[in-house]
């Protein structure tokens, strides 16, 4: 059945290599390099890749049924560091907490439960691991003008080593408003790559765009701002019409390889849209 679902996308979905992004002669710039497929049920809400260039798909399927009986109904898009898996989950529209929670390279699975801040969202949409696996930078939904950053469970000291409360550290202040951040990923020690699903151009001129952060200085545990920027907007194409949503965002460092999840509208949903990207120079 899932070869199928993969098989009808690949039909539907338009494939488009060599598309580059706009960029002054001689700048660096991403250019995409192909399309693959993965079922949204199974890899829907996002992906991270191994140290083996293989890549972790997370989807509403991939909650366990344990962390569903606790009333954790969604799981954002995850990040892997030191071959430590981490996810992003939230409960329902009337949760006072978000939980992280980190499994290790032998298989052991710890909960870090962090209790909403005054006037913070509920939403977790993922999960991402400074390059030195010392903190770890989450987002909420809507208009936001930061990131939050927490010390990395498990691999930053000061956690508590078997799961517990998780408190935030400090935050990432943006220099202009983002919107629906459902991703972002490390690309260097002072750069993120985030992807949107802001469909208006009122923030941005891109419709659903790939942004880019980059910080004053690298993550130290003292608040930091974050220069935002719009680099491409991403790909909706699909025999479908309707309504797209953007998911989960990687970036492989030791490939170079970016990718971003797009997921069509109507009966084309059954299957996301997986865009991978290189960093090119004319």
């Amino acid at each position: 059945m899932k070869r199928q679902l993969l098989t009808l996308a690949a039909l539907l979905g338009a494939l488009t290599l060599g598309v580059s992004t706009a960029s002054a002669a001689g700048d660096p710039h991403w250019e995409q390099t192909g399309t693959a497929y993965t079922d949204t049920l199974g890899g829907g809400q996002g992906l991270a890749s191994r140290a083996d260039g293989s890549l972790l798909y997370r989807g509403l399927a991939s909650i366990p049924l344990d962390l569903r009986i606790k009333g954790w109904n969604h799981v954002g898009d995850p990040d892997i560091a030191r071959g430590y898996v981490f996810d992003a989950y939230q409960g329902p529209d009337t949760a006072t907490s978000k939980m992280f929670a980190v499994t290790t390279p032998s298989g052991k699975r710890y909960e870090y439960v962090h209790r909403l801040n005054p006037g913070e969202k509920l939403n977790n949409s993922f999960a991402t691991v400074s390059p030195d696996g010392q903190w770890l930078v989450s987002g909420e939904w809507g208009e936001q003008t930061r990131l939050q950053v927490f010390p990395a469970p498990l691999l930053n000291p000061a956690t508590p080593q078997t799961g517990g409360d998780l408190k935030e550290a400090w935050q990432i202040t943006l220099d202009k408003p983002v919107r629906d951040i459902q991703g972002c990923d490390f690309a260097t020690d002072t750069r993120l790559l985030c992807a949107s699903n802001d469909a208006t151009g009122t923030l941005f001129p891109e419709i659903r765009p790939l942004l880019q952060v980059d910080l004053a200085r690298k993550l130290d545990g003292q608040p930091v701002t974050g220069s935002v920027k719009s680099l491409f907007a991403l790909p909706q194409r699909s025999v479908c019409t309707g309504t797209f949503e953007t998911e989960g965002v990687d970036y492989d460092v030791n490939s170079g390889t970016l990718r971003a999840e797009m997921i069509p509208p109507g009966v084309c949903a059954v299957a996301t849209a997986v865009h991978s990207y290189r960093q090119v120079t004319d």
